[in-house]
């Protein structure tokens, strides 16, 4: 079993084995806060892991995740210069849809086949495997995405000087993933279902995501930290077994809030909380290339 000798973050030797994760494999690096998996799972772990990931046809983007989409855009449009976008570990190319609905040229990376050939039906132009600095012939991009999936690594670093090459100056990054220091985590503790091994390797707080990103050039723009999720803690605490889906309790939740004015606006200020405390469950960071 290989295991890792420095911090995945700021190269510091000073691991510890966090306390009360110690059945995950988890430490702590001492010097910066990063906590990851020790263990370096092999090829064949990963692949055994991820080949049973599914990406069919059937499964389509709920109308609520593309308005969500689509107001992200938004957001992202003071940076539309080249009128590039990447979406990095892209999945079934909801977002890309999206964005290529709102006059955007499109890219994404996927790592499995099977969602590759998905995406080329679509007609989005698609880089197979890992990142690397010439998957697009030197496009400069105006936006990089990547949705939940900096977590599933164990290079970040190498992982975000790629982004910082292939991004124009000026050009923003959005990334999200877990957030280590999410209410339920202090509520669930070991039992909180996303830490699992080897799906997850690096968990991330609004300390050591801004600390990755700014070893690494960018510009800290802002980090929030947003969202609850009822089906996250059922699944957690063993009270149902099923996969999160369209039709869980967090859709018909996010589908009655929509519905209400009132509800909208208790949801705004219920993240907005969360974001000041850093307890929710989901890290969005902003950065951009210095």
């Amino acid at each position: 079993m290989n295991k890792h000798k420095d911090c995945l973050v700021c190269k510091s030797g000073e691991l510890r084995p966090l306390p009360k994760y110690t059945k995950h494999g988890l430490v702590k690096c001492k010097v910066c806060g990063f906590v990851f998996c020790g263990e370096i799972p092999s090829d064949q772990t990963l692949n055994e892991h991820y080949k049973n990931y599914s990406y069919t046809k059937e499964i389509t983007c709920s109308p609520l995740t593309k308005l969500s989409y689509q107001n992200l855009l938004k957001e992202l449009e003071p940076y539309r210069k080249n009128n590039t976008i990447l979406d990095v570990g892209c999945g079934r190319g909801f977002f890309l849809e999206t964005a290529r609905e709102m006059g955007w040229e499109v890219y994404g990376t996927e790592f499995s086949a099977t969602a590759c050939q998905l995406l080329r039906d679509k007609n989005i132009t698609i880089a197979e495997g890992v990142l690397s600095t010439n998957s697009f012939n030197n496009v400069q991009f105006d936006v990089i995405t990547s949705f939940e999936v900096i977590e599933h690594i164990n290079n970040p670093i190498e992982e975000v000087e790629k982004f910082y090459e292939i991004l124009r100056p000026n050009g923003l990054l959005y990334i999200t993933t877990p957030n280590f220091n999410s209410y339920l985590r202090y509520i669930l503790k070991a039992e909180y279902n996303v830490i699992t091994y080897p799906e997850h390797l690096s968990y991330y707080t609004k300390k050591t995501l801004g600390k990755l990103l700014v070893k690494s050039r960018f510009k800290k723009k802002k980090i929030l930290t947003t969202g609850v999720s009822l089906s996250r803690f059922a699944n957690s605490s063993g009270k149902v077994k099923k996969e999160l889906s369209n039709s869980s309790k967090d859709e018909k939740l996010r589908n009655t809030m929509n519905a209400n004015f009132l509800l909208k606006a208790v949801k705004k200020l219920v993240n907005i909380i969360l974001s000041i405390t850093g307890l929710g469950m989901t890290l969005k960071g902003y950065f951009v290339k210095k």
